[in-house]
Order: C-alpha cells, then structure tokens, then sequence
C-alpha cells in the first residue's frame, strides 16, 4: 500500500489490508510515499494506493471483498 502519514483514509485502509492478510496468512508492506519524491509524484492524488503482486488494485479505498478475492486468486493459481 502507498500512503502518508495523517492520511485517514491510509488509516482505513491499512485496516482492512491487515485483516484480509492477517486472514489468508499473507504478507504486505506500506510505503510512504513522503519519503520518495517519485512516488509522492505519482501516488498523491490517488492514497492510499492498494497494489496486488505489483499492479495496482485500488485507490482512495479498499473494497475488502474484491481484495480478498483478487489475493485468494492468485494464491489458488501459485
């Protein structure tokens, strides 16, 4: 996930990433995108920025159903 500090809609997501993770025992990271002038100039308009296996997935929100079907995807397909 890109994000920022401060940024509640980060703060919901981050939520929602760490349940479905937490849930089908996968790992995730965030990124801040303050700390890289690149991503702050790709990703500001667009956080929190939810990205699957490296392809963006979702953006402003994350709809918990279709991230845990997209993860459970492609755990089923590996």
């Amino acid at each position: 996930m890109y994000g920022k500090p401060g940024c509640h809609l980060c703060d919901e997501a981050r939520s929602v990433i760490e349940r479905v993770a937490g849930e089908l025992g996968v790992r995730w990271e965030e990124r801040d995108i303050t700390r890289s002038r690149e991503d702050t100039e790709r990703y500001w308009e667009q956080i929190p920025v939810t990205l699957v296996n490296g392809v963006q997935h979702d953006f402003w929100r994350v709809d918990e159903a279709r991230l845990r079907a997209e993860v459970e995807r492609l755990r089923n397909a590996g």
